[in-house]
């Protein structure tokens, strides 16, 4: 295919190590890979690099090239009988440097996290709780202790594979003889036969199992907030730990009550004497009613500000703030008497009328943030 000398094409002296080989040669195949160069070359080059390889790598291959050249290889159409293994190059590509497809396999790996709704009232949500949450979850077999295999009896090493949990099979390209490695289709890339499966788990090694626990709550959380209790997800497989359980807050809507942020909105009717002539009032709030002084004149929209009567910050210290929006309400069924009242007012006030320059709405907006 190529009169180069091999050494020249991979970039090595003549006495470079075999580890110098394959580490030049990793680099070259990488650069000129036909996938991912953009070299109108590369698919050339690539052969290049790989049938320089192909002998350097096989040590007898190497020592008859070294002392004959090219013509000792013996006359195969231009292209000496080599074998590549790309499994190591191909892994690097995508992240698995030095790791063979069965050893990944049996890899101690974490098992999944787990996701569950829990659901509080507005006055839990603000003062906390403990709950009591009830969930399904796969754990390592009772019986099996996650072997798969029945109490009393072993897995064997898979016959196939040899236990090594892949099979290699040679093909011919345009490259040469290649490898390729595959999962062992006898033990699924386990490297391990069982014979006689558990009959508590069928095999899996897991088994599933309902789990209650009683989890404090803190005060303040609010909807959408997540709660992590580490270790209590699914089970790991060959050995690897425990995933996580997200506990997903939800909290009902309140009668009067409202969430934002850490403060709490409330909307509270006054009726018009008490916005005229200013009151003091009882209001409610979470911890119980408090009273609130209205001012004389006060108009629809005013807002009132009830410092720490909000929720729990849960980052951090403190508490938020109770914001009270006050609505006028104007009486619709009168008696006689108060309208005569309201008629003797309506005169000592006069006709006049004056445009707004902000409407109640915006009002509204400004204090819900938008």
């Amino acid at each position: 295919m190529t009169q180069r000398d091999y050494y020249e094409i991979l970039g090595v002296p003549r006495t470079a190590s075999q580890e110098e080989i394959k580490t030049a040669f990793r680099q070259l195949a990488r650069q000129y890979h036909p996938d991912v160069s953009q070299d109108p070359q590369a698919e050339d080059k690539f052969k290049e690099v790989n049938e320089a390889y192909g002998v350097l790598s096989d040590p007898e291959k190497r020592a008859t090239y070294d002392r004959l050249g090219r013509a000792g290889l013996g006359d195969m159409n231009g292209m000496p009988d080599f074998t590549v293994d790309f499994a190591d190059l191909f892994s690097e590509f995508f992240g698995f440097a030095g790791v063979s497809q069965g050893a990944r396999r049996n890899m101690p790996r974490k098992g999944a996290d787990l996701n569950i709704p829990v659901t509080l009232t507005f006055e839990e949500s603000i003062f906390g709780v403990e709950k009591e949450i009830s969930f399904t979850r796969d754990e390592v077999c009772h019986s099996c202790r996650g072997s798969g295999a029945e109490p009393g009896t072993s897995p064997t090493r898979c016959a196939t594979c040899g236990g090594r949990g892949e099979v290699r099979q040679v093909r011919q390209t345009f490259l040469g003889s290649m490898v390729q490695v595959t999962p062992c289709p006898a033990c699924n890339g386990r490297g391990e036969v069982i014979t006689t499966v558990c009959k508590t788990c069928r095999g899996r090694g897991l088994e599933q199992r309902t789990v209650k626990r009683m989890v404090p709550i803190p005060g303040g959380v609010d909807q959408g907030i997540r709660i992590r209790l580490a270790g209590e997800g699914m089970a790991g497989t060959n050995g690897g730990p425990n995933g996580n359980l997200y506990l997903e807050i939800q909290v009902q809507a309140h009668k009067f009550f409202h969430r934002r942020q850490d403060d709490i909105l409330l909307d509270l009717t006054i009726n018009i004497a008490q916005a005229a002539l200013g009151a003091d009032i009882m209001v409610p709030t979470v911890e119980g009613e408090t009273k609130l002084h209205i001012p004389a004149g006060t108009q629809p929209g005013k807002t009132f500000t009830l410092k720490n009567k909000g929720a729990p910050r849960v980052r951090g210290n403190g508490k938020g703030d109770q914001i009270v929006i006050v609505n006028v309400e104007i009486p619709t069924n009168l008696n006689a008497e108060q309208r005569k009242l309201l008629e003797q007012l309506a005169v000592t006030l006069g006709s006049e009328v004056r445009p707004q320059e902000r409407s109640f709405l915006d009002l509204i907006k400004e204090v819900f943030g938008g």
